[in-house]
């Protein structure tokens, strides 16, 4: 039986008016199969669809690849920042991951803070990282 990953290459889930969308895409260019290298790139839109501002603290990425490989990556901010966020604005900024695997999935959440003080993480839902060049991703 062939395994290979589903089309599921964006997430969009909103938690406490925090909006979080992300998208993949293959990177051939910084990617070296014959080295078990490939790099994805991913595109993040973080936009406050509620009523109150918030302050993106840190960030929290569970990095999964085919084999079932986890990788945790935590860190402050995203891209060096940490937006403040006022209703109806948004945040977009693009970054990439190497994995070991022609695929993977990529989740987590931003620990976000409230002008009245009050933490929340936002979730980042799960998307997939995929080689789609792949016709054969991975074997039982």
């Amino acid at each position: 039986m062939t395994k290979q990953p589903p089309n599921t290459m964006m997430s969009d889930v909103t938690t406490q008016g925090i909006r979080v969308g992300a998208a993949a895409f293959y990177l051939p260019d910084r990617s070296d199969p014959d080295d078990h290298q490939f790099v994805f790139g991913y595109n993040i839109v973080i936009a406050n669809v509620g009523d109150a501002p918030a302050t993106l603290l840190t960030r929290h990425w569970i990095i999964i690849d085919a084999h079932g490989v986890r990788e945790e990556v935590r860190g402050e901010g995203v891209i060096g920042q940490t937006p403040r966020l006022e209703p109806g604005q948004a945040f977009k900024y693009q970054s990439f991951c190497p994995l070991r695997t022609p695929w993977g999935t990529m989740e987590g959440q931003y620990t976000m803070r409230r002008d009245d003080g009050q933490y929340f993480d936002a979730k980042i839902g799960r998307f997939y990282l995929a080689q789609t060049q792949a016709a054969e991703v991975e074997r039982d």
